[in-house]
């Protein structure tokens, strides 16, 4: 097997989306590079929910147009999906509640036989896939095991009745490479948090970032860390600057309209130089939009948002080895600088399921300034970094303020002293900007000197990396979107005579960017319906305008 994609479908309640991650591990666990899309409506029953889980010998971060396998839990997903089937593809249907041409499968038999709950039906229907894929038992009981932690014993035995009385059709076989970590964008987000030197997270959920909050509470215990759930997301950005007052490195997360509320304690946290991490994970918009689909019309809001002019560093990834390694960048960063430190991700990112490779090798500690007394918070600097300390130290006050103030924290109306402080934040910016200007934090690929060029940036770049694989382009993607590293993309950018953009929004977002620094796209490649493309839809379309 070199590219192998199965969809599953059926209503909210049915499990689909546990049903594919299972699937999902059973490839990992062989060794197979997987990647897992998740499409479903904000609703907690009914509606149509769908997983495609793509399986190959290479990296992939998106899926394609058609499949291998279809799993139907009822009629729609039939309906919805046959044309997806490749010619020798097969369906598997629940024939208690759909019609198809393929193999039907009765789930509720095999749940009444061994007397469990209506959702083990996704159990038989994995055990069903297992059986006719070929898989080994010996592959899948201990992923089952695993995953499945209530009533454990039952779910085995449903899962093995439907495997050993299906007709093995094909045999997928392990590839010989270890087993994967098979983890969701917003689960790569967090060990790299972590990694960074994270001891506390606070966030109020929020679709599509909710899973930050969930993987680290899970593991708050044995990380040693404070995860807390307030009242609304003001209260979380407010929680977070006292947090980082303490001295506890801190990071939040939301979506779109969660961090509309945040912006004037992010404006807080931008005169009084408290460092914060700040997680955004971006939906179909305006307002609710569409609050369960993706996009990425929110990177000018986060690189706008607050009143007043101050530095922060915005990295958007798109692999789960870049969210790692950002992330823990985005803790050392806010905490070298004093700043808030974006990760901007997106639905397709932060609830996409990948496997990955944990690469340990993370930025090292910033240097430590030692503060000279008596304190003074706000000293300045030829970087205009200044020691930090967090209470208590004897003797000492240390002050933060969101008014004007003087070196010691103290307010002042002086205009001295005002345009002291405004270019303190400057010297800050042009620091941070000297430091992210190089080769790693702008990715090139394709074909590297080819005159066509596509520019995106984020959870896209996948899609157009396999989009483009046969065609004569570069591809050109920033990891920090701010500061922009100019110098660096004007390198990778050299011998380019037409330049597209591909990005999911309409009006486009990072070539207003782009034009700032010089740089006019000939085409925009936009989409908004809240849906990713798939490789052979975003080949189409590169190939009309190339």
């Amino acid at each position: 097997m070199t590219d192998f994609s199965v969809l599953i479908g059926g209503k909210a309640g049915d499990g689909i989306s546990q049903a594919g991650q299972i699937i999902g591990s059973v490839f990992a666990s062989m060794g197979y590079h997987v990647y897992q899309y998740t499409d479903y409506p904000s609703l907690i029953r009914g509606g149509h929910n769908f997983c495609i889980i793509r399986a190959a010998d290479h990296p992939v971060t998106a899926f394609r147009s058609h499949v291998d396998v279809i799993l139907a839990f009822d009629q729609q997903t039939v309906n919805f999906h046959s044309h997806r089937l490749v010619p020798d593809g097969e369906i598997i249907f629940d024939s208690n509640r759909a019609k198809a041409k393929g193999i039907g499968v009765s789930l509720a038999s095999y749940v009444d036989r061994f007397q469990g709950l209506p959702i083990m039906g996704n159990t038989a229907m994995i055990g069903a896939l297992s059986g006719y894929l070929g898989i080994s038992w010996e592959v899948i009981e201990p992923v089952l095991t695993k995953k499945m932690t209530k009533k454990t014993e039952d779910n085995l035995k449903i899962a093995r009745a439907a495997f050993d009385e299906i007709l093995k059709k094909t045999s997928i076989d392990k590839t010989g490479e270890n087993s994967r970590p098979f983890m969701s964008g917003n689960e790569w987000i967090g060990l790299g948090l972590l990694a960074g030197g994270l001891d506390a997270y606070v966030a109020y959920p929020m679709t599509p970032s909710s899973g930050v909050l969930h993987f680290l509470a899970d593991v708050a215990k044995e990380t040693d860390i404070i995860v807390y759930h307030p009242e609304s997301e003001i209260a979380v950005i407010l929680m977070a600057m006292g947090l980082a007052y303490a001295g506890k490195k801190t990071a939040i997360g939301t979506s779109g309209g969660g961090f509309c509320l945040m912006t004037e304690g992010l404006s807080f946290a931008g005169q009084a130089e408290i460092p914060v991490v700040i997680i955004v994970s971006q939906r179909t918009g305006p307002s609710t939009g569409l609050p369960t689909y993706t996009g990425q019309s929110d990177l000018l809001f986060v690189r706008h948002a607050g009143q007043g002019e101050f530095p922060r560093w915005i990295a958007a990834p798109a692999t789960p080895s870049e969210a790692f390694r950002l992330s823990a960048m985005a803790v050392k960063i806010a905490w070298k600088f004093q700043i808030p430190a974006f990760i901007l991700s997106d639905k397709s990112f932060s609830e996409g399921i990948f496997t990955g490779d944990i690469n340990p090798g993370i930025p090292d500690n910033p240097v430590e300034v030692s503060p000279s007394f008596p304190y003074r918070r706000y000293e300045d600097a030829a970087d205009g970094i200044s020691p930090i300390l967090a209470p208590p130290v004897h003797g000492e006050v240390i002050k933060v303020n969101s008014y004007t103030h003087d070196f010691r924290g103290i307010t002042t109306e002086d205009p001295g002293m005002t345009v002291t402080m405004a270019m303190k934040r400057k010297k800050k910016n042009d620091a941070l900007k000297d430091l992210i200007d190089n080769p790693e934090n702008v990715c090139i690929s394709g074909k590297k000197d080819a005159t066509i060029c596509i520019v995106c940036w984020g959870s896209v770049r996948g899609q157009v990396t396999e989009a483009a694989n046969d065609l004569d382009v570069r591809i050109v993607s920033p990891l920090i979107l701010e500061p922009f590293p100019i110098i660096t993309f004007q390198n990778a950018m050299k011998g380019v005579t037409k330049l597209l953009v591909v990005e999911e929004s309409a009006n486009g977002q990072i070539d207003k960017i782009l034009k700032e620094h010089g740089f006019f796209p000939d085409e925009l490649l936009l989409r908004c319906d809240g849906r990713p493309s798939t490789v052979e839809e975003l080949q189409e379309k590169i190939r009309r305008h190339i």
